[in-house]
């Protein structure tokens, strides 16, 4: 079957598993392959628990578990198979063809740090207007793309799809698949070195989704006029709509300033002044009070707003949005406990995201300061000269105290405390039961110090 073929099939069986543990009934199941699995040993059983179909690309796997079955049995099930050279690569291509019976706009989001939280703004702003589709969670690599795509229904009318890379052409093959008519890269920095070789690298594999853009009819790059990295890897055919929090900057952006961050981030921002010419006055500054820690949340508000006006959502209704918008899963978040105030960014951490942590919570007029700190993963033959830069910037900032967690803070010589791992730590805490400070925590989430707050 050709892919066309193929999704006539799945139009009348509209459900795709990768699970065989949930094989609904009258789905199709797909057997995808993994560093420690093969879904095509489960064909017949999914097959048997209820599945119309199987599309698998391991005949000699799937004819070894037929084998156990009588001849009778084993002549139904084979006829509802279908074989094809790469099951991932079907997937995606199924998932494209798709998203091709819906001309609706497709916003692609990549970005070192801060895409997720871009997109739950850009997403909270649009719901404002729109009924939204957003990659859930954090299935945004070529298997979670697909499946959210798949999600895509009549009932939409507009999709946020967010891309992570960890190497060389990841982006190029999500675009591919998803086909976004805009998008934006929030920034490049030092992650997942170790997979993409340098930051040369990062920034030739994020730029794979401004070259896509670039060839599309009528596409629109929103890009952060301040940040030279992307502005420097701006295809010249690129059509973009700028944002800016320098006034250097500001002419024909929409643009904004930190008003305070006490420890919410407080900002304004105004349409861009492209057509100033024809109004009779300066455009007006719009204020914001959001739930969100830290000053370098300002690009991720801008880009939010940025996409919401170039969809013609009310200014009024932008702000209600980005002042509503309370953040998850362990990103930019402040939590009271009975002892402590947490400062907990515990999801993930590179260079960039760190030194931009340290940095905010160095200039948060609060004390006393205390720093849990875990190490960075993923950053291959970097990984000592990244961490210690990090020890060097904690030194600057003069914290109370400083917990070092992780095995990659061990050969760097300082005065900070250090724990082989998270249970280290938990031991600690239990022992000194840490008061009445203000606490940042942050690390690459294998270190696990997204278990810590609940003892804090």
């Amino acid at each position: 079957m050709n892919i066309q073929e193929l999704y006539k099939l799945y139009q009348q069986h509209p459900c795709i598993t990768t699970d065989s543990r949930e094989s609904p009934a009258n789905s199709i199941f797909l057997a995808l392959k993994g560093a420690s699995f093969n879904g095509n040993q489960f064909v017949v059983k999914a097959l048997g628990q209820g599945c119309a179909y199987a599309i698998a690309d391991d005949p000699e796997t799937v004819e070894e578990t037929l084998a156990s079955l009588p001849a009778e049995e084993q002549q139904q099930l084979d006829g509802r198979i279908i074989y094809v050279a790469d099951c991932l690569q079907t997937y995606k291509d199924l998932a494209r063809e798709h998203r091709r019976q819906f001309p609706i706009p497709v916003i692609g989001i990549t970005g070192t740090n801060g895409k997720t939280t871009t997109k739950e703004l850009i997403r909270a702003v649009l719901a404002e207007k729109y009924n939204v589709l957003a990659t859930e969670g954090n299935f945004n690599n070529d298997v979670g793309v697909p499946k959210t795509l798949f999600r895509l229904n009549s009932s939409h009318e507009i999709a946020i799809i967010e891309m992570g890379a960890s190497h060389p052409g990841d982006i190029k093959t999500l675009a591919e698949t998803a086909e976004p008519t805009c998008g934006l890269i929030t920034n490049v920095g030092k992650a997942h070195l170790q997979g993409f070789g340098s930051f040369k690298g990062v920034c030739q594999t994020k730029g794979e989704l401004y070259k896509f853009l670039a060839s599309r009819e009528e596409s629109v790059i929103f890009i952060n006029a301040d940040n030279e990295h992307l502005v420097s890897m701006l295809p010249d055919t690129a059509w973009v709509s700028p944002y800016s929090s320098n006034p250097q900057n500001a002419e024909g952006c929409v643009c904004g300033e930190v008003v305070a961050c006490d420890p919410f981030l407080r900002f304004r921002w105004r349409e861009s002044g492209i057509d100033l010419e024809e109004r009779s006055a300066q455009p007006e500054w719009y204020e914001v009070s959001t739930h969100l820690i830290g000053a370098y949340n300002i690009d991720n508000m801008l880009a939010a707003i940025t996409v919401g006006l170039q969809f013609a959502v009310a200014p009024s209704a932008i702000c209600h949005a980005l002042e509503s918008y309370q953040p998850t899963n362990n990103r930019s978040q402040l939590t009271v406990t009975e002892h402590n105030h947490l400062i907990v960014d515990a999801y993930n951490a590179n260079p960039t995201s760190m030194e931009a942590a340290l940095l905010n919570f160095r200039d948060m007029q609060v004390e006393p300061k205390m720093a849990i700190i875990g190490e960075m993963r993923e950053l291959g033959e970097s990984s000592r000269e990244e961490h210690g830069h990090i020890v060097r910037l904690l030194k600057q900032c003069h914290f109370q105290q400083v917990w070092l967690v992780g095995d990659a803070y061990a050969p760097i010589k300082c005065h900070y405390r250090k724990f082989h791992d998270v249970n280290e730590v938990k031991a600690a805490i239990a022992q000194e039961q840490p008061q009445g400070s203000y606490i940042l925590i942050k690390g690459s989430n294998g270190t696990r110090l997204f278990e810590l707050p609940s003892l804090l």
